[in-house]
């Protein structure tokens, strides 16, 4: 192969100042030497990369053109040489985290700056967090099929054989709410399941790509408009669209409102014990990190209590 490391990194420097004898200082060599590694790779590529008739050394179209695709391939080495360094300390190159839509990312974000601030000083950069949101037995999917590290908001129990450790995080309380034009809020209480099950549900979709896909407070034969959040399953029951379990801390405001109302159901209403669980083999420092905080109970409350900003109305 013609195109080496060096050799990008010796045509970036000619490009970035202009002249073989700024590069050649930036990199601390000779320029003859830089001029013998430009020449030997337009020998080998049978192509001029700059023009040196003027002052200053200009790359080509094709110059230009290999700089261009060069400087990614420059780029991905120096993160994969950053990435090598921290998984030599420990560190995870990346850290993804997933949330079930019952809770609210952004109560995370102030262990997130906290994160950041004691990473500053790892070597290459420190660990990379990416978030995620999925619903019911998504976030369970998630973990065992690897696309998140760390689960926070797991419901039910883990799939057999996952090798995960699950720890308890909180309840969330749901209440059974319909708009005031729906039928059923004329209806006197509690309500019995069969006249619930006469009428749509609204239901947030599991988002489960591999594990059997869940639902949660709907009767069999019901009806079902399937949402994409739990924003949205709001939204469509403030409409009128249809009914269903809200967790109190967003059918409550609407109900002040006076845009929802609440009704009791016969039976059992969902109960929302949830839980935060990650994969027990091979955890790194920042898992290990984030585990740590959650053992927090002010924390794990604040991750249970809602969302910061209500949804626009």
């Amino acid at each position: 192969m013609h195109l080496t490391l060096e050799s990008l990194e010796v045509l970036d420097a000619i490009a970035r100042k202009g002249s073989f004898a700024a590069a050649a200082r930036e990199l601390d060599r000779v320029p003859s030497a830089l001029t013998y590694t430009v020449r030997k790779l337009e020998g080998d590529l049978d192509v001029l990369l700059f023009d040196r008739r003027g002052h200053r050394a200009v790359p080509t179209a094709a110059g230009r053109d290999l700089l261009e695709q060069g400087r990614h391939l420059l780029d991905a080495a120096v993160a994969l040489e950053a990435r090598v360094r921290r998984v030599a300390t420990g560190w995870e190159p990346e850290l993804a985290i997933a949330f079930d839509d019952l809770i609210d990312p952004t109560r995370f974000y102030p262990l997130i700056e906290a994160f950041y601030a004691e990473q500053a000083g790892v070597a290459g950069g420190g660990t990379r967090v990416r978030l995620l949101t999925e619903v019911l037995a998504g976030t369970w999917d998630a973990l065992t099929a690897g696309r998140a590290d760390l689960a926070i908001g797991v419901s039910g129990e883990a799939p057999p054989g996952s090798g995960c450790v699950v720890r308890p995080l909180g309840e969330i309380n749901f209440v059974f709410a319909v708009a005031p034009s729906h039928p059923l809020a004329r209806q006197p209480g509690p309500l019995a399941a069969e006249l619930v099950e006469r009428h749509r549900a609204v239901a947030v979709g599991d988002t489960s790509r591999n594990l059997p896909q869940r639902s949660t407070g709907l009767l069999s034969g019901q009806d079902v408009l399937v949402v994409p959040d739990l924003r949205a399953k709001l939204a469509a029951q403030v409409a009128g669209l249809g009914c269903g379990y809200l967790p109190d801390f967003t059918a409550l405001p609407e109900v002040k409102r006076k845009r929802l109302v609440l009704k009791e159901v016969e039976g059992n209403r969902p109960v929302g014990p949830l839980a935060y669980a990650w994969r027990s083999r091979g955890a790194g420092r920042a898992l290990r990190w984030f585990v740590k905080r959650l053992e927090d109970a002010q924390l794990r409350r604040e991750l249970l209590s809602g969302w910061l900003q209500a949804p626009e109305r």
